[in-house]
């Protein structure tokens, strides 16, 4: 008897970026992050990694696998999911003529090199415009490609400081604060989201022609670690514009809006978010201090920035007289926004967290089942997904080579000789 037909509605719809073929030739966080948001989003991410691996492999512990013979940091299993891994020493003409025919059959390169270093591995923009006329290159460098950091290598940490991040960020100077990083790599991470979409502008770009650029012709990308984190300071920045000096230190209190900090309860501590005139007396109401609604040192946001020393001594004290709990509740029924300051296991636990998809488990053959963060987007057409747990070291060299034209005789010399 004929088997039953499969069950389409089980099989999930492509990506928006299916059929999207991208070359992703960085390491550490920021490409690698803009790659995996392409390849939930439904692209073909074949990650060239280097001889050694992506030096994230090592970023431990924590480790998955220490018993498989392929341990690896659980930092790299952040950022490399829904990917394809071709080990490639690059620095062999023959590694680099693989390079070179990925390239033929790419739409995107990602590469974070240092500046130039791309061109001297014999990519330059000239030989790129060569092998793919169509290719949209991301370039990430920490500083830019002109100036004289031109040349030094971007590090999230580095970047925070000089970018003015770390500046406002911890408790201020009279509290015995110092300036601080933000505890994961923000400027990573804010970089590898706008090169996503700097890459998705291209393709669009790309698709729909341009004046000056006819349909399918491809363009070169510049982001920069400094860039990004400079833009992201957006009304910190604005602030420093206008008032012609720099922001200080408010530990988690808001610049601009009062009460929008943190405050110790009896027993924990709590955040609140009175983000309008219409919250106010409901804060207020919900306080049991209805008389600070009326207060003229307190009638507006402004007003309330300006007496801020006044008014946060009085908020403190009465949030100290009952529990977390108990002002949760009666802020809640106030439709005042406010929250329980979670660690990082209680934020995923949380129905909330649970209600979005936020975390999901993979099963990797050598790795085992694998815990991963969830996709943040839904699409009600073309759903992102996480189809491949992130690949063991070279995992798929020889199905990539095979796509390729490379013939197993020519791949079993190419890995004899170290080039794969």
């Amino acid at each position: 008897m004929p088997s039953d037909p499969p069950d389409r509605s089980r099989v999930p719809a492509p990506g928006p970026l299916a059929g999207l073929r991208v070359v992703d030739c960085s390491t550490v966080l920021a490409g690698p992050y803009c790659t995996m948001l392409l390849g939930d989003l439904g692209a073909d991410v074949i990650k060239v990694e280097p001889p050694e691996g992506d030096a994230t492999r090592g970023w431990g512990p924590p480790w998955v696998g220490e018993t498989s013979g392929w341990r690896t940091a659980a930092y790299y299993l952040a950022v490399n999911r829904n990917k394809r891994s071709l080990r490639l020493d690059l620095k062999t003409a023959d590694g680099a003529g693989i390079l070179g025919r990925l390239l033929e059959r790419g739409d995107v390169v990602v590469e974070n090199f240092r500046v130039g270093g791309f061109a001297r591995l014999g990519f330059d923009d000239e030989r790129l415009r060569r092998l793919n006329p169509s290719l949209v290159h991301l370039a990430i460098s920490g500083f830019g490609t002109e100036g004289r950091a031109a040349d030094l290598p971007g590090y999230d940490f580095v970047i925070q400081a000089v970018s003015g991040l770390m500046s406002i960020t911890g408790a201020p100077d009279a509290e015995g604060g110092h300036p601080t990083k933000i505890g994961v790599a923000i400027s990573d991470v804010v970089t590898g989201m706008l090169g996503a979409v700097s890459i998705l502008a291209a393709l669009f770009g790309r698709e729909r022609g341009l004046p000056d650029r006819p349909e399918g012709a491809g363009q070169r990308i510049d982001i920069s670690l400094l860039g990004a984190t400079l833009a992201s300071l957006v009304n910190q920045a604005q602030n420093a514009f206008v008032a012609g000096r720099p922001p200080g230190r408010l530990g988690n209190a808001h610049p601009n809006i009062v009460p929008y900090e943190a405050f110790e309860t009896a027993d924990r501590p709590i955040v609140v978010a009175v983000g309008s005139e219409r919250q106010w007396p409901r804060f207020c109401e919900a306080l049991g201090l209805p008389e600070l609604a009326m207060d003229p040192r307190f009638a507006s946001n402004g007003d309330r920035v300006e007496h801020r020393s006044e008014l946060r001594p009085i908020l403190a004290g009465r949030f100290a007289e009952h529990g977390a709990r108990a002002w949760l509740a009666a802020l809640d029924a106030a439709s005042v926004p406010c929250g329980p300051i979670n660690d990082i296991v209680d934020a995923f636990g949380s129905e909330e967290a649970a209600a979005l998809g936020m975390t999901v488990e993979q099963t990797h053959p050598a790795w085992g089942a694998i815990r991963q963060v969830g996709i943040p987007f839904r699409f009600n057409g073309t759903p992102a997904t996480i189809r491949t747990p992130p690949p063991a070291l070279g995992e798929q060299t020889e199905s990539i080579l095979g796509e390729l034209g490379y013939a197993a005789t020519e791949i079993a010399d190419l890995r004899r000789r170290g080039v794969v």
